[in-house]
């Protein structure tokens, strides 16, 4: 296995103290020079593998669309089926890693500084691409296109609004409430879909 450079191992660990330092001080106060001083480097370091911060903020950002999406291929490799598959997306987008008090805040910032920001608002289009065409590759082989397209939306959905809920009043007391959430909405779509005759009040009975 090849030995990774001090170049790769330097950007991570910078990467990892703006996480840290973006949770502790906020997106507007996480300069460069504190993240340096978080990872143990100088600034000049710093700009050695970052042009500026809005580099290293961006480089932080698909740092943890990476881990999400490594998470989600984790996931799919060990589910069978468009229905498990989808459900691996919904576990996976809630998972223990994205309940982590700092991811909470590393993901707020992008969130709420998107609009101030071409770089941020590409990233966080390329995450909800991703999740959505991920969807749809599942759920057309279990509903038609148009139908396959809304349930996706709706998952997005609710996928983006349960987190942004615990991301602002802190993680939930079971990891797995968010999810069988979700996955109700997925079952209670299909449901619909194959039965289409029947009302909401037959479901429930």
């Amino acid at each position: 296995m090849p030995k990774l450079g001090m170049g790769p191992i330097r950007r991570q660990q910078l990467v990892e103290a703006a996480i840290a330092v973006i949770h502790e001080q906020g997106f507007a106060n996480a300069t460069v020079l504190r993240i340096a001083e978080r990872a143990g480097m100088s600034a000049g370091l710093v700009h050695h593998y970052f042009h500026n911060k809005d580099d290293l903020l961006f480089a932080t950002m698909r740092h943890l669309l990476a881990e999400l999406r490594t998470d989600v291929v984790a996931r799919l490799s060990h589910a069978s089926g468009p229905h498990q598959r989808v459900c691996a997306i919904i576990d996976a987008c809630f998972g223990d890693e994205q309940f982590d008090e700092q991811v909470f805040s590393a993901w707020l910032a992008l969130y709420g500084n998107a609009r101030q920001s071409d770089r941020l608002r590409n990233i966080l289009s390329v995450y909800h691409r991703r999740l959505r065409s991920s969807l749809v590759h599942e759920l057309r082989r279990l509903v038609p296109e148009s139908e396959a397209l809304r349930l996706a939306e709706g998952i997005g959905a609710m996928i983006d609004g349960l987190w942004l809920r615990y991301a602002l009043t802190g993680k939930p007391n079971d990891p797995e409430t968010p999810r069988a959430l979700t996955r109700d909405y997925l079952a209670a779509f299909l449901e619909r879909s194959f039965n289409p005759g029947r009302t909401r009040l037959d479901m429930a009975s």
